[in-house]
């Protein structure tokens, strides 16, 4: 691989186009990139890796970053590069993403990376992809080289090298396994190690599931968890049901007679529970019916009572009709005296008592006077809505003469907007003139931008026509001189074909003679006349497809360049941008002729508004008049109520305070009147509510009031008092047919002891019980035993074949792990990683021994790490002084960048031939000699120096002055006034 030449522009430092032309440093072999610190000399680099992978590794992917800082929104940033790979030029441009302006409105937007790729032929550059992801699987069929194997074997960037000396195991191993694609026997080891977790877990399940079941058999069996054994087998399980079962035989022979008892104690206990029952029955007979016949004496009074209580229910209506008439009187009187207290405060001093008469008199002259304030009272409640009338009318005189002045306004205003809208008219009219013309300038754009977008499909039907018609000149050519070929030999074999019809003493056709010495011998497999014929088929159906060819390739030219006619020869991207514009002009004409109707509709609005702003002028005025005349006559009656009112008030301050209190001293009239006749009524009716009361006593016996409410019950009571009499004698009557029932003859008089037979009974029955229960329980236990037997012989048996499965899963996942007995503690990826590490120093101590005078030599080391921790990939310098080995961080600066420059070109030889033997004629290294004295420095660059054989350029990036005079050919890296860099060719 050779990088050729580098365009770049907007990127980093960089705001202008800068171009390099590595190829001019061919001759020179070794060149240098030279300039101030923050110039941009590893920005070059930076715009190569960009190119290849389309990011920068500095950058932690950041495109955002790229961009130059200088740039305007408006200037470019891309990167162009040209690199050759197996003999194969190609062109990779790429554009980073970045914010720009946006083309309508404020604000910015999002520029989207753009990455396209060419390769060249004869003197063109042909497209082989478009697209950022296109461009990348192309790349990566190209350059067989990822990222980082780029970055270590031809970008040795600025401290990038030097980490792969110093790196720990761990980071040593990440940078190996990208470079040489190892993950797979890291991903190997991770499949061994879970698949042994995978079994261990299923072990340790079948073990934990036979515990837990040896667990379950021994609750089963009664015994405690000390009696299960650590690893209980099958023999176990099998001891323990068998036991189970003699059990169950024994329980099973005591439920049976313990049933026999229990049935004998049942009946016996039956038959002395019936006597007992039938003398229970007769001995409560008699204790009721000697309760009931205490009882008769009480009885008897409760009889006595009812019939008192029912004559008191007689006489009770006359009773309660007499307390009515008392209470009502009563309330009367009070309602009388309430009544003259309220008259006192309208009584004169000194007058008579009041009477029926007086009463009536002072009523009417009371009735007189209200009459007499009637009208003044309904003026004075006329005042009220009057005066909301009168400031109704008072705010529409306002109203009215605000409208008034808003219609004059409004007249003043309205030519003003008139011909201001006049104007918009005509500009809009104008506007919507162009429609038509902007539609056939749309029309005539998306006719070019389709025939331009047809010239792509047409260029790739004359490509594909003209392959076709190159593959049918070939297949043309090859039957032509197959038929050529075989008419040579059927040429060369009509000798043979005559000597064959050659016959002894018969003339030769051609010579005459009849001697046939030598005839001709012709080819085993001679060629025919048939075969001659076939040929020729051929040859004329390849000359027909040849021409078929020919004329499909002549069409597909012709519909390209009808295409491209239409188009005006103009691309895809230029008559989109010209359709935009149409159509944005098309939009234009429509917007202006919609607001054309709108803006008409407005002037016919205003012009009607004027006139009837006109028309209302006079309208409004004669409203007003007419509002301010009803205001000024609901002003004067209001005048003239108020004077009426004034007249009839009296010493009140409203006449309808007066006519209140004329009311007040009527009611009270009145209701002293009503409370006098209502007294002399009640009166009357209680006298005669007494006297019937005494003479209804009389009748039933009674002395006075207070005997008969003595003797009186209430309803509820008395029928309750019915119900127990009734009760008693049915009580009474059951006993004494209780006693009559023959079934309660003949029985013993002292009641029978069953005690004996209960506690036998009982006894027998708890017996029975337990001797069940004991017999079900073991029967469970045997039925759950002996599922569990089954599932422990099925477990035992599929753990054998796991166990043997987990064991030799297990050892090799350990040695692949590193782990016991892999005694050097190297895992699988890092034994073949340290294999490729073994070539590496290999490789880089051919430079390091040259560059330190044979004093040092790299070393792969493989003992085991602080605290026996994982080894495999470590590295020590060997110094021959001492001839001891030790730590790479022991070396100085110098040593350091020596020592890592032969690390880094041993890695990318390895590097390379591990990616197919590409050659690479071109290497960058980005710093590290400042670091070097003048003789090593003059040591490591005759060892680069010898990187330049079979023609490979090397770039280095420095600041050493001295390096400035040794290295004739330069890149120099200017900033200028403005900040931004340059780039200059020395």
């Amino acid at each position: 691989m050779k990088i050729k030449r580098l365009r770049l522009a907007g990127f980093g430092p960089y705001k202008n186009e800068q171009l390099i032309d590595f190829e001019k440093f061919d001759s020179d072999g070794i060149f240098l990139i030279t300039g101030k610190t923050g110039a941009g000399k590893s920005s070059i680099l930076d715009a190569i890796c960009f190119a290849l992978y389309g990011h920068v590794p500095r950058y932690d992917g950041t495109e955002l970053q790229l961009r130059s800082d200088h740039c305007e929104p408006d200037d470019p940033s891309f990167v162009e590069l040209d690199f050759s790979m197996n003999e194969r030029d190609y062109r990779i441009f790429r554009t980073p993403r970045f914010e720009r302006p946006k083309k309508r409105g404020e604000g910015t937007t999002t520029s989207l990376p753009e990455a396209r790729l060419f390769v060249r032929e004869g003197d063109d550059w042909q497209g082989v992809a478009a697209k950022p992801v296109d461009v990348g699987h192309q790349l990566a069929e190209i350059l067989p080289l990822k990222e980082d194997q780029f970055l270590q074997v031809i970008l040795l960037a600025q401290n990038r090298f030097q980490k792969f000396l110093l790196a720990k195991t761990d980071e040593r191993r990440a940078v190996l396994r990208t470079l040489f694609g190892t993950s797979r026997f890291d991903q190997l080891e991770q499949s061994l190690i879970a698949r042994r977790k995978e079994l261990d877990a299923q072990l340790a399940d079948v073990q934990r599931a036979i515990t837990d079941r040896a667990r379950i058999a021994a609750n089963q069996l009664r015994l405690g968890d000390d009696a299960v054994p650590q690893n209980p087998g099958l023999d176990w399980f099998t001891s323990g049901l068998a036991d189970l079962e003699r059990q169950l035989d024994e329980a099973t022979s005591l439920a049976e007679l313990a049933a026999a008892q229990f049935t004998a104690a049942a009946d016996h206990h039956q038959v002395l529970g019936e006597v007992a029952r039938r003398q229970a029955r007769r001995d409560t007979a008699l204790a009721q019916l000697a309760v009931l016949t205490d009882r008769e004496e009480a009885i008897a009074a409760e009889r006595t009572a009812l019939q008192a209580a029912a004559r008191a229910a007689r006489v009770w209506p006359q009773i309660r009709a007499g307390q009515q008439a008392t209470v009502a009187l009563e309330t009367a009187l009070t309602d009388e005296t309430d009544a003259r207290a309220a008259w006192q405060q309208f009584r004169r001093s000194g007058a008579e008592p009041e009477t029926h008469t007086s009463l009536k008199l002072v009523t009417d002259a009371l009735l007189g006077r209200l009459g007499t304030l009637a009208d003044a009272l309904a003026d004075e409640q006329k005042l009220p809505g009057l005066d909301l009338e009168i400031t109704r009318l008072y705010g529409l005189v306002e109203e009215h003469t605000t409208a008034l002045d808003g219609a004059q306004a409004v007249i003043d205003a309205l030519p003003k907007q008139i011909e201001s809208v006049g104007v918009e008219h005509a500009a809009a009219a104008l506007d919507a003139a162009r429609k038509d013309e902007a539609a056939a300038a749309l029309e005539r754009v998306e006719t070019a931008l389709s025939a331009a977008e047809s010239v792509v499909v047409h260029t790739a039907e004359v490509l594909e026509a003209s392959q076709v018609e190159l593959a049918a000149s070939g297949e043309n050519a090859a039957a032509a001189a197959h038929y050529d070929a075989l008419i040579s030999r059927r040429f060369a074999g009509y000798a043979a074909e005559l000597a064959s019809q050659l016959e002894e003493g018969t003339p030769c056709s051609v010579c005459g003679s009849e001697n046939h010495p030598a005839p001709s011998i012709g080819e085993a497999d001679p060629v025919t006349e048939a075969d001659v014929t076939t040929a020729r088929k051929a040859v004329t159906v390849r000359q027909r497809a040849l021409a078929d060819a020919g004329t499909a390739v002549q069409d597909a030219r012709k519909r390209l360049a009808q295409a491209e006619t239409r188009a005006g020869n103009r691309s895809v991207e230029e008559l989109t941008a010209e359709r935009a514009t149409a159509r944005a002009a098309l939009e234009d004409s429509e917007t202006a002729a919609r607001l054309l109707a709108r803006l008409a509709q407005d002037l016919v609005g205003l012009r009607g508004q004027l006139a009837d702003a006109n028309t209302g002028l006079s309208g409004f005025r004669a409203t007003r008049d007419a509002s301010a005349a009803e205001h000024t006559d609901q002003a004067a009656h209001r005048e003239a109520l108020t004077q009426r009112v004034t007249a009839q008030r009296g010493d009140f301050d409203t006449v309808t305070e007066h006519v209140d209190r004329l009311n007040e001293e009527l009611g009270a009239a009145r209701a002293l009147d009503e409370a006098l006749g209502v007294s002399r009524e009640r009166g009357t009716v209680r006298v005669a509510a007494i006297a019937a009361m005494t003479m209804q006593l009389l009748q039933e016996d009674f002395a006075d009031e207070a005997t008969a409410e003595a003797a009186r019950v209430g309803d509820a009571e008395a029928q309750r008092r019915q119900s127990a009499l009734r009760t008693h004698d049915d009580e009474i009557a059951a006993a004494r047919s209780a006693l009559a029932d023959p079934e309660l003859a003949d029985l013993p008089a002292e009641p029978v002891d069953r005690d004996p037979a209960r506690e036998a009974f009982d006894l027998a029955s708890a017996t029975r019980d337990d001797a069940i229960t004991a017999r079900s329980s073991v029967e469970e236990r045997v039925t759950q035993l002996t599922a569990l037997v089954t599932e422990v012989t099925a477990q035992f048996a599929a753990s054998a074949a796991l166990l043997t499965t987990q064991t030799q899963v297990r050892q090799l996942a350990d040695v692949v792990h590193g782990d016991e007995p892999n005694t050097k503690r190297i895992r699988l990826e890092t034994y073949v990683l340290a294999a490729q590490l073994e070539e590496i120093v290999a490789a880089a101590n051919t430079r390091l021994r040259t560059m330190t005078s044979g004093r040092y030599t790299l070393e792969h080391d493989d003992s085991l790490e602080y605290r026996g921790n994982q080894s495999g990939l470590g590295l020590g310098i060997r110094d021959e002084f001492t001839g001891r080995t030790r730590a790479t961080n022991s070396l100085s600066g110098g040593e350091t960048f020596l020592a890592s420059l032969a690390l880094a070109l041993g890695l990318a030889e390895v590097v390379t031939s591990q990616a197919g033997g590409i050659t690479l004629d071109t290497l960058f290294v980005d710093e590290g000699f400042g670091s070097l004295d003048s003789e090593t420095l003059e040591t490591a660059m005759s060892t680069l120096d010898t990187l330049r054989a079979g023609g490979r350029t090397i770039g280095l990036i420095s600041h050493v002055d001295s390096m400035k005079e040794q290295i004739p050919a330069k890149l120099s890296i200017v900033v200028t006034d403005q900040g931004h860099s340059r780039i200059s060719l020395a």
